[in-house]
């Protein structure tokens, strides 16, 4: 067998790991972006109408909706913990499966024979 066509020394245990991985973060991820609103109350006599700190942080996450119009909702401060944890893996797990993708692409274009090159034109 030509040397090119050879498979590539892939360590085995590194993909069974980033599956592993994908599996674990895909059971808490979230798509999303977060951001924090900080607002006025309705009380006229409160501290944020005047010079004093407004109320929040509020934590909203936004998203693309189906219809590729911009939508979202508001998390309440019992989850906010949770919820930026799945934001966090949400982006955990788009890195993962890029590395795996290179792994299989890796894989897939060593079994492939490549032309030679010519010489004097560097073309195949």
């Amino acid at each position: 067998m030509p040397e090119r066509m050879k498979q590539p020394p892939q360590d085995p245990e590194l993909r069974e790991q980033l599956l592993r991985e994908i599996q674990r973060l895909a059971r808490c991820a979230l798509f999303g972006t977060i951001s924090e609103t900080y607002r006025t109350c309705g009380t006229p006599g409160c501290r944020c109408h005047r010079k004093g700190p407004r109320h929040g942080p509020h934590l909203y996450i936004s998203y693309q909706g189906q219809k590729g119009k911009t939508t979202g909702y508001y998390v309440p401060k019992v989850i906010q913990a949770e919820v930026r944890a799945s934001i966090e893996a949400w982006s955990q797990l788009q890195d993962r499966l890029r590395r795996l993708a290179q792994l299989n692409r890796e894989r897939l274009t060593a079994t492939v024979p490549r032309k030679k090159r010519t010489f004097a034109t560097g073309s195949s």
